[in-house]
């Protein structure tokens, strides 16, 4: 482990951000030069102690973990990631379509995303970052693991995660979310992931065997639809997409129509968060 170089490798890269760069509001009075240490640790989860501690070339060797939590933080490149993971003395991940690491492009324009919901899925529906907006409509995807960090392998094995939709839209959905997992199969083959998703969902799912035997083959991500809430009700919006170059992840983006009654539930989900009416 290279503490020296890891260090100064943390402090210019931090220094170089400002807190708008993060989604953060600046704040009064800033006498430090771009993001306080503060901001770091509350952004990856750490304390502000462990954190101080990786700039002062002091403690314990930083997880793969808590590695890949600063290179989201830092809005570090791929390139970057591994070059930190070599100077804390890891192995590089090994970098595939399905690499969780999350294009720091596309978190650049999440962060700037207040007042819409906006989430980052993976090639296999996996929730890789999101809004609060989203996950007040969605529920946070923090605490996710394993498949069931994918919207497509839930849909199948929870009904539960259906409820965000209206009945009626729940065929045309499950169609939609097999045939995206069918293009992502075909592109990164039965050893990826994504075979191992489709074995599972074979082999628990009678619906879903039955629309994997159609060959449906699309990633449809411009849409219309209809979300429902447990507090606001039905919620109409236009879904945008904005993907990466390989096309390995989409930032999704759901936008009512200006002056109607989406936009004034959309205002007071902001509001409301996460919280339940009384």
């Amino acid at each position: 482990m290279n503490r020296a170089a890891l260090a100064d490798f943390l402090r210019r890269r931090r220094e170089a951000l400002q807190p708008s760069d993060v989604g953060l509001v600046p704040g009064p009075r800033r006498r430090t030069a771009g993001l306080r240490r503060e901001e770091v640790a509350a952004l990856t989860g750490m304390s502000v102690d462990y954190y101080a501690r990786l700039e002062q070339q002091r403690g314990p060797q930083p997880s793969e973990q808590m590695l890949s939590a600063l290179a989201r933080a830092l809005r570090l490149s791929a390139d970057e990631r591994d070059y930190v993971y070599r100077l804390a003395g890891h192995g590089v991940p090994r970098r595939t379509a399905l690499d969780a690491h999350v294009a720091p492009a596309l978190l650049r324009v999440l962060d700037r995303l207040e007042d819409t919901p906006a989430l980052i899925l993976s090639a296999v529906g996996e929730t890789l970052a999101q809004n609060r907006l989203a996950a007040a409509i969605f529920g946070d995807a923090a605490g996710l693991t394993g498949m069931g960090r994918s919207r497509v392998y839930r849909w199948f094995t929870d009904p539960a995660s259906r409820d965000v939709y209206p009945p009626e839209d729940h065929e045309r959905h499950a169609r939609t979310q097999v045939a995206a997992l069918r293009a992502a199969y075909g592109n990164l083959g039965p050893a990826s992931r994504a075979g191992e998703m489709v074995r599972a969902l074979l082999g628990s799912s009678a619906e879903f065997r039955e629309l994997w035997d159609r060959h449906e083959v699309a990633r449809r991500y411009e849409d219309h639809k209809v979300l429902v809430h447990p507090e606001v009700g039905r919620i109409e919006v236009d879904c945008q997409a904005l993907l990466t170059e390989d096309q390995s992840q989409v930032l999704l983006v759901l936008t009512p129509a200006p002056g109607s009654e989406a936009e004034e539930k959309i205002r007071l989900l902001a509001v409301l968060g996460q919280q339940t009416f009384a």
